[in-house]
């Protein structure tokens, strides 16, 4: 296994790791920003209010999400072990 080999896997697992935490870190972005707008306005300051809607984003952009990344996921995997296979 070359050296360019090896960065080459890091670089596109590093690459999934971005693309399939990309949509749940986008959304709890948003929805920490504007929590924190609210509660910057309102002068209310409550950790529930912040942890609460991050976590029904989440379970939101995971059911309608977790599909598509389950299936980058698999389809990563399933090159990684074909890789495997092949010879030097």
């Amino acid at each position: 296994m070359t050296p360019e080999t090896v960065i080459d896997i890091l670089r596109n697992a590093l690459e999934m790791g971005g693309v399939i935490a990309g949509p749940l870190l986008s959304e709890c972005l948003v929805v920490g920003t504007t929590v924190g707008v609210l509660q910057a306005t309102t002068q209310v300051n409550d950790m529930t209010m912040v942890f609460v809607p991050k976590v029904l984003a989440v379970i939101a952009t995971l059911a309608l999400c977790g599909g598509w990344m389950l299936q980058r996921y698999i389809e990563f995997i399933q090159l990684m072990l074909r890789s495997l296979a092949t010879p030097l």
